[in-house]
């Protein structure tokens, strides 16, 4: 496989981590750029098992101006972006009746907005090179929205409709858009649910177990593979048969 420049958004957790770790294990020709905000333990445990093909960059995701400085870093050290994965998101669940304006717009900044600045900001070089590869983690509430995440499911769903348009924007000149909307993966998003919540959870889930990171980044991989070349627009649910 060709050398290729990857950027993961929220990097320093469970599941951006794996990703990450999957692309290095799979291709020794591969750069991965993990970014992080304020934690870093996992991603600079990531860059330490692959010194010189790892990198952590910090970078607050809603912040367009960030967006910009670190794209102009990476592509001063490795010349191309060829695969963006957004992954970076975080939830604050409440009833909309009681919801403060704080957590509408927090949500969906770190959902939503991040998608559409890191977008924004990797184009102009996917463009120039003619190819590139975008895939956004979405959510399985952005296609069943539970009662006590209306911001997040409304983050989410935004998240599917920006990349099926921005799919149709781009794809004649090399540049595919997906988005993976899983159910629940074993990652901190289910650290403040107690072992009995957990179970009933599994028990409603056909496969009768959670989802691990390493299932998601198996998806993530072959949406940034040739052998997805001709899949673009596409929304993938990873739920194990949930819905």
């Amino acid at each position: 496989m060709a050398q290729r420049t990857i950027v993961i958004t929220g990097g320093n957790g469970r599941l951006g981590a794996e990703m990450a770790r999957a692309f290095l294990r799979r291709n020794p020709e591969d750069f991965v750029w993990l970014t992080v905000r304020e934690r870093r333990d996992r991603a600079d445990s990531v860059a330490a098992d692959f010194p010189k093909r790892c990198f952590c960059i910090t970078l607050d995701v809603t912040k367009p101006e960030d967006w910009k400085t670190g794209v102009a870093t990476i592509v001063q050290r490795n010349k191309t972006i060829d695969v963006l994965v957004n992954n970076a998101g975080s939830h604050e669940d409440s009833l909309l009746a009681t919801m403060p304006e704080s957590s509408w717009n927090k949500v969906i900044g770190a959902n939503l907005d991040s998608v559409f600045h890191a977008c924004q900001s990797v184009l102009p070089t996917m463009i120039s090179q003619r190819r590139g590869r975008i895939i956004n983690i979405s959510s399985l509430s952005a296609i069943v929205s539970p009662p006590g995440q209306t911001n997040y499911a409304a983050a989410k769903a935004g998240v599917v409709a920006l990349t099926q348009s921005l799919a149709k924007e781009v794809a004649r000149i090399g540049i595919t858009v997906n988005a993976i909307c899983p159910g629940y993966v074993e990652t901190e998003a289910l650290s403040g649910m107690d072992a009995q919540e957990l179970e009933a959870i599994r028990q409603r889930i056909p496969m009768r177990r959670l989802a691990k990171p390493e299932d998601i980044a198996g998806a993530v991989l072959f949406f940034a593979s040739a052998d997805a070349d001709y899949v673009t627009g596409a929304v993938l649910k990873i739920d194990g048969g949930l819905i």
